[in-house]
């Protein structure tokens, strides 16, 4: 993890009761090299490594940089056929827009399920949500006007599921109310109480 260390992308915070994990994940990039995809794939490697090793329940926040599921982008025709200058990487499962990927997706979804984790904001949100449903959004002049990915993200150990009272994005609309400057929104999560504690925290991606 040393190179990603230097970029200072990954906090971590020890409570009594759980770990809290920050990361801002490396962008997946366009074309097979690396400081692209070969960078993501080993930090992804690095992530599944590290949560099926950890002690404690888990809550890991931040900009993870991936789009899970094709309900978690605004648009999945645009993002699945995107390309950058016409280039077409070897693989096909690594085509399309940085974050929806079938691989980086697919890599993500083995982390979840290898570290018995839960994304939050779906937890409590089953379907497609066009006005709130995303943290990210596009340049607003040009193609990407209104085009939107959730990319920023509470996961939790399944453990800790059953806690979850609200994870919530804080921007809406496609001229980015609440998003305060940013191309992404604040994302919060609330959990309820265990004994004496109540851990809430919020990012802002």
């Amino acid at each position: 993890a040393s190179k990603h260390d230097a970029d200072g992308r990954v906090i971590i915070v020890e409570f009594e009761s759980f770990l809290l994990l920050n990361t801002y994940a490396p962008n997946n990039g366009w074309k097979e090299e690396e400081n692209s995809f070969q960078r993501r794939r080993k930090w992804d490697k690095r992530m599944l490594e590290f949560v099926q090793q950890v002690n404690k329940p888990l809550i890991w926040c931040g900009d993870l940089n991936v789009s899970h599921d094709e309900i978690d982008v605004s648009h999945p025709d645009f993002f699945s056929d995107a390309k950058l200058n016409g280039y077409i990487p070897p693989n096909k499962e690594d085509c399309g827009q940085p974050g929806f990927t079938l691989a980086e997706r697919q890599r993500f979804g083995n982390i979840l399920s290898q570290g018995k984790l839960v994304d939050a904001y779906r937890y409590l949100h089953k379907e497609k949500d066009m006005e709130c449903g995303f943290s990210w959004s596009g340049n607003p002049v040009g193609k990407y006007r209104g085009k939107r990915m959730r990319i920023d993200y509470f996961v939790v150990s399944e453990g800790l599921k059953d806690r979850i009272v609200s994870c919530e994005m804080h921007g809406h609309g496609i001229e980015l109310e609440g998003f305060y400057g940013s191309d992404h929104c604040p994302v919060s999560l609330e959990l309820s109480k265990e004994a004496a504690e109540a851990p809430e925290s919020k990012s802002s991606g």
